[in-house]
């Protein structure tokens, strides 16, 4: 929450800014679930978004390479895929000596990735990570008919983040959570004011590419996330969508309809970790 504030005040010096940004940061999106539940695979994810988020907010200085580079290795080894943020990094350091400050950028990326290759190595004998096909019987689950990772599993995905609704029932509590997920309008409908970000600025367009790159691969996934409160692949690229979103609010001084959209993802993200967790109500 406190670096996604202090990206907020670096787009601008705004005070009610700054408290919409903490509060959609902290209360406002599933990382209060994944943080909340803490299970191995939610973890990686709430520690891929600090140190991503920590990358951005040294990022958009353009100063420090070295040490961008350190905070995205440690997203890299927190979430593979996060990597696919590079194009983002790329453009941040491009310009007067892009070769330097690629080449610290690569420095302090490279410690991860050969502590990565080197871990991989001991366990498998190869660089890659192979160990999620060594699960016996991965590969005959229904949901991996056409191996981990295929294109024709995109839509399925994109059912998923776009279209999920909650359980309803004519019996109490009527409406609650499911672990198939959730939508993403529903999760954080304030997300919706990243497509007010200046997309002729090159940065929003670089933006735009990294999450897209990401999107491809997470969306290509055999499963969707299950078990899961809202959709939590897509927060491997949250912190950008998140530094998106602050520079389409940040084009107007803080309105009303804002604070609604927020108010409304705290109240659901609320209700999913207190159903879920304190009562334990839901189910597929």
């Amino acid at each position: 929450m406190a670096f996604t504030m202090l990206i907020s005040w670096k787009i601008k010096k705004n005070k009610r800014l700054l408290i919409w940004v903490g509060i959609l940061s902290s209360l406002g999106t599933i990382t209060w679930f994944l943080s909340a539940t803490g299970s191995s695979w939610y973890l990686g994810q709430v520690s891929a978004t600090f140190f991503l988020t920590l990358a951005i907010w040294k990022g958009i200085d353009r100063k420090n390479p070295f040490l961008v580079g350190l905070f995205l290795g440690a997203a890299y080894l927190s979430r593979l895929q996060i990597i696919l943020s590079l194009p983002l990094f790329l453009y941040l350091f491009s310009g007067k000596n892009w070769f330097k400050k690629y080449f610290l950028l690569a420095l302090g990326i490279s410690p991860f990735a050969f502590f990565d290759f080197y871990y991989n190595f001991s366990r498998f004998g190869t660089i890659i990570d192979k160990g999620y096909f060594l699960i016996p019987g991965v590969l005959q689950e229904p949901w991996f008919s056409k191996g981990l990772f295929n294109p024709v599993y995109i839509p399925r995905n994109l059912k998923v983040i776009f279209t999920a609704l909650p359980r309803f029932s004519n019996k109490f509590p009527f409406v609650t959570p499911s672990w198939a997920g959730l939508a993403i309008w529903a999760t954080t409908p304030a997300f919706i004011y990243a497509l007010w970000a200046d997309i002729k600025e090159r940065i929003t367009q670089f933006s735009w590419i990294s999450i897209l790159l990401i999107s491809l691969l997470i969306f290509s996934h055999g499963s969707t996330g299950f078990a899961q409160f809202g959709y939590r692949f897509a927060v491997d690229f949250y912190p950008i969508l998140t530094f998106l979103t602050i520079k389409g609010v940040a084009k107007t001084d803080i309105r009303w309809y804002h604070w609604l959209f927020l108010f409304i993802g705290v109240l659901v993200n609320a209700w999913g970790v207190i159903f879920i967790n304190k009562f334990g109500w839901v189910g597929f």
